[in-house]
């Protein structure tokens, strides 16, 4: 049974809607969320089990045209590349996403509602936290990728997604999309509720939202907000009273390890740069790290993304090649495979995503701080960040603001058309979010955060079309503004009355 929003763990997992008096027993075979055990469980499927980078890595400026040589059957990837609406459900996809979430956002409800019947006692606070901001963080994730960026110029009118925020307790219920506005005015509202009960009392706390991913998230939503001042906040309370200790350091661990180790490690729950992991059915790994799928890393995209960092040493990224040049990629996934049929051979394929990392929060702090002309705070993670991404650091390299605001130096950017956030980036600003911004397009490479970035920036994205032989036969552009920044609503929830996004 396919649905627009799905919600089946609810009628399959839970149920605390009271029996009739005169029933002695459950009339089913549903799990009754009884105790803080049972709704800490149910909330283990409260994260969205699908990955958006499959669809949204195509979409950016980190993906170019390896050439037909590379071309094969990865439908998904190709759709993206050339920003279409797709219609497919299978993994990956935008409606494969769309569903997870909403999957994920029933678990937290019906936590939530459970949570209620019993009391909402203090011994409840620990979940109640946690289903809050799981709830906001999946429909933030659905508002970032299928509605238009935030601009509170226009997000009272801009189209929203549904903000659920109860179980479904009748068949076929009616939801309207609300506006951008809506919906970010609810996830704050969940996310500032929710994120003083959270607490690190999790068996494998890299699955869930501790207290450092919670103010994690908040930083990123702040950004996307443009509210600088908690930006900063909830970054410097997710680094916690030691400050920043745990970021990936790709120029150490990373650069001296084997490739199929190191697709292990980026995802890895034992990593302390990683934050937040969420797993879900996908065969992304296959067709990224074997070259199948045609539009991806080219030695052209990586000239431009790797070779150079912005401070003219190389980045310390130990790239990869599978199949030759076609599989240049930066290895960041493994594919774990669960068996339901080990002599045939049959079973499911998962990956684990990076939902939210420390070099994130780091860097969303260095941008807020620009913004509130805190340049020095700014160059200082700038500099923190640089220590442990490139290759052959020193001392020397460290960078002061004056070497950044230099109008004679190697940072000068005046083109003040090439970002257009809704508002407004000064003079003095401008070279130091253009620095921000390419750091952030090569350390987040793959990850997922360049869509993102360039749809709050607003900037123009152009991709190649390429010949067996290499050559640029055709340009394509996705200018700024443009309706298809936001991914089409997945047909079955149009099919629901859900409006669609203009065309």
């Amino acid at each position: 049974m396919k649905r627009y929003i799905k919600f089946i763990p609810l009628f399959l997992l839970a149920s605390v809607v009271s029996c009739d008096d005169v029933l002695s027993e459950v009339p089913d075979n549903r799990t009754e969320i009884d105790s803080a055990e049972k709704i800490s469980e149910l909330l283990v499927g409260a994260y969205p089990e699908a990955g958006y980078v499959p669809f949204l890595e195509p979409m950016s400026d980190n993906a170019d045209d390896k050439g037909p040589a590379a071309e094969e059957d990865v439908r998904i990837n190709e759709e993206m590349y050339f920003w279409r609406d797709l219609n497919d459900d299978d993994e990956d996809t935008p409606t494969n996403y769309w569903n997870q979430a909403y999957a994920a956002i029933a678990h937290a409800n019906q936590a939530l509602a459970s949570i209620e019947a019993l009391g909402g006692g203090d011994e409840f606070s620990a979940q109640k936290g946690e289903a809050l901001l799981c709830r906001a963080y999946a429909h933030f994730t659905l508002v970032s990728i299928f509605s238009k960026r935030y601009n509170p110029s226009t997000a009272n009118t801009d189209l929203g997604i549904p903000y659920v925020t109860a179980p479904e307790t009748i068949l076929l219920p009616q939801y309207d999309r609300g506006s951008v506005a809506d919906v970010y005015n609810q996830i704050e509202q969940d996310l500032v509720q929710g994120l003083p009960l959270i607490e690190n009392n999790y068996d494998v706390p890299a699955f869930h939202f501790t207290r450092e991913a919670a103010n994690g998230f908040a930083s990123r939503f702040y950004l996307h907000f443009g509210k600088w001042q908690k930006v900063i906040d909830y970054s410097t309370a997710s680094f916690g009273a030691s400050g920043v200790t745990s970021l990936r350091d790709v120029s150490d661990l990373y650069n001296n390890i084997p490739g199929a180790q190191l697709r292990i490690q980026y995802s890895s729950a034992t990593d302390p740069s990683n934050l937040l992991l969420v797993s879900g059915g996908s065969v992304y790994a296959r067709g990224f790290f074997s070259g199948l799928a045609r539009y991806q890393l080219t030695r052209s995209l990586q000239a431009d993304i790797f070779d150079t960092s912005p401070i003219g040493l190389p980045w310390a990224y130990p790239l990869r090649t599978f199949n030759g040049d076609i599989g240049l990629t930066l290895a960041k996934y493994n594919e774990y495979f669960r068996f339901t049929n080990q002599a045939a051979g049959i079973g499911i394929p998962f990956v684990t995503f990076m939902a939210i990392t420390t070099d994130e929060v780091l860097l969303n702090r260095a941008e807020a701080y620009v913004m509130l002309e805190q340049y020095d705070n700014a160059v200082a993670d700038i500099n923190l960040m640089f220590s442990t991404k490139i290759s052959n650091y020193t001392a020397n390299n460290v960078l002061s603001a004056s070497d950044i605001e230099d109008p004679n130096g190697d940072f000068v950017f005046t083109d003040t058309n090439t970002y257009t956030p809704f508002y407004t980036i000064s003079s003095n600003g401008l070279p130091y979010i253009n620095l921000l911004l390419n750091m952030r397009r090569s350390i987040f490479y793959n990850e997922g955060l360049r869509w993102f970035d360039i749809k709050r920036h607003n900037i123009e994205v152009s991709h190649r079309i390429t010949n067996v032989s290499g050559n640029t036969v055709e340009i394509i552009t996705l200018p700024k503004d443009d309706n298809r920044r936001a991914v089409q609503i997945p047909p079955d929830a149009q099919a629901f009355d859900i409006e669609s996004n203009p065309r």
